[in-house]
């Protein structure tokens, strides 16, 4: 397996990207149909993907406290979902489930360890299919899915442009010392002494816009990552402690000083998205442009912010982490002026393989046949769509617990651990996942099972440490 794209010939890397999309297309000819509903041609696409941003966290979902006035105004104009799923509970899965259009059972990148696995030339993303239809491609912030030398580096995963971290653990550094624009390293002014010289959200961020601009004349699809507001509550005594942005909004809140460094990041992320929305309108081409915003997994707790202090979750079980609806439930707000009707909301759940075969459809190509999405296209105009048998997750490959999770319908399943049983729970009724019905249930309860091993492929590079036999 080739891992140095160096060691290939300067003419076959050129003529990767082309050869690979054609012959997708080719094969999904014959069996998928191009779009059915009428909506403008090729418009520019802008996806917004938050990081540990849990729904509660927003007005338009009910947050009280933390001020999302864009976003709010955004869900306003255009159609909130109310059923969305990441596509896993951690970052580098979830991304990977939303570049290639396959859940955890099926992609490349299934896990956030072990580290090394990245993305290869038979993957095949949403960066190279919508170069196939002529769009000008961008991703800026974290990438997770291919290091420097590597397949998986996003210039070779169909972006004509990346800035930003390609690392998630360097992504934890909001003042890094370097950050890469495609394949070169790009040393970053300011150091300890003086750290917010180079706050990276905003030079990243100044990219993202500044590719807009250069291509508001064309189609063009953004991929804009920024890491907001993830880990933002180092404790005092380490070198991270100022890893936030001025908290002015804030400062006379009577809160931890933690909560307050948290809802002054989400409220920077806001005022970005209030920026590239103007931007939108300013270059006229906001009704040529479809934006829509997410997070890559559920709130985290995993340091000195807690998620229950601003109701992240918005009364879910569960955080980044768990297969519970707190971990893998997240914010999806869809903006179309024009196009996507004004205040609309959609109890359709959806998941973020779902973005591959729409992103396909509108920019009038075939869906590929390898995809466990259903284009959303359908839902943005008002319509209905031909629904998911199941979704799917999981989570914990070489771990010691490998857990999954199954929704089919208004039923949910868990499995925490591979000799645990079944939990089984009625979203419809129990939206919190407080009352188990497996006992109750156990014909449903097994075919939750059944799903759970249809739809997990084995990896190599994931074994699951918990189904080897325990020892006498």
């Amino acid at each position: 397996m080739l891992s140095q794209p160096h060691c290939r010939p300067e003419h076959e890397r050129r003529n990767r990207f082309p050869r690979r999309a054609f012959l997708a297309g080719v094969a999904a000819t014959a069996l998928q149909p191009t779009a059915l509903h009428a909506a403008p041609s090729r418009p520019n696409i802008v996806v917004i993907l938050a990081d540990d941003l849990g729904p509660g966290d927003l007005g338009c979902y009910g947050q009280k406290q933390i001020e999302t006035p864009n976003l709010d105004r955004m869900a306003a104009s255009g159609l909130l979902f109310t059923e969305a799923y990441a596509g896993s509970t951690v970052c580098a899965p979830s991304r990977c489930c939303l570049m290639t259009g396959l859940h955890n059972g099926h992609g490349r990148v299934r896990d956030n360890v072990p580290y090394g696995v990245f993305l290869q030339p038979d993957d095949f993303t949403v960066g190279e299919l919508l170069k196939q239809a002529g769009y000008r491609t961008g991703a800026f912030g974290k990438w997770s899915l291919g290091e420097p030398g590597t397949w998986g580096q996003p210039n070779m995963q169909g972006f004509d442009e990346f800035f930003g971290y390609l690392d998630q653990d360097h992504a934890h550094n909001y003042y890094p010392e370097y950050l890469w624009h495609n394949e070169r390293e790009i040393l970053q002014k300011g150091n300890r002494a003086n750290r917010r010289s180079a706050y990276a959200a905003h030079t990243i961020f100044e990219h993202a816009t500044r590719f807009v601009d250069d291509n508001a004349q064309r189609p063009f699809f953004l991929y804009y990552a920024p890491t907001l507001p993830h880990w933002s509550d180092y404790p005092k005594d380490s070198p991270m402690s100022q890893d936030v942005p001025p908290d002015e909004r804030y400062a006379s809140r009577d809160w931890p000083q933690v909560e307050k460094n948290y809802a002054a990041m989400v409220t920077l992320l806001d005022d970005q998205v209030g920026q590239l929305l103007n931007q939108l309108q300013r270059l006229g081409i906001e009704q040529q442009t479809l934006v829509l915003f997410a997070s890559d997994n559920g709130p985290s707790a995993e340091r000195l912010h807690r998620p229950a202090f601003f109701h992240s979750a918005a009364g879910r079980k569960g955080t980044k982490r768990d297969l519970y609806e707190g971990g893998i439930r997240v914010p999806l707000l869809a903006q179309w002026k024009g196009t996507i009707a004004a205040g609309t909301r959609s109890d359709e759940p959806c998941a973020f393989w779902d973005f591959l075969p729409t992103a396909a459809e509108l920019a009038g190509l075939p869906v590929p046949s390898r995809t466990d999405g259903i284009s959303l296209l359908p839902v943005l105009l008002g319509k209905p769509r031909r629904q998911h048998e199941y979704l799917y997750w999981d989570y914990g490959h070489g771990r010691e617990k490998f857990s999954q999770a199954v929704r089919k319908g208004k039923w949910k399943a868990i499995r925490n651990g591979s000799r645990n049983p079944i939990e089984l729970y009625d979203l419809s009724a129990d939206p919190s996942e407080a009352l188990n019905l497996a006992g109750q249930q156990p014909e449903i309860a097994a075919q939750m099972a059944t799903l759970m091993d249809q739809a997990f492929s084995p990896s190599p590079n994931y074994p699951i440490a918990d189904r080897k036999p325990q020892s006498p």
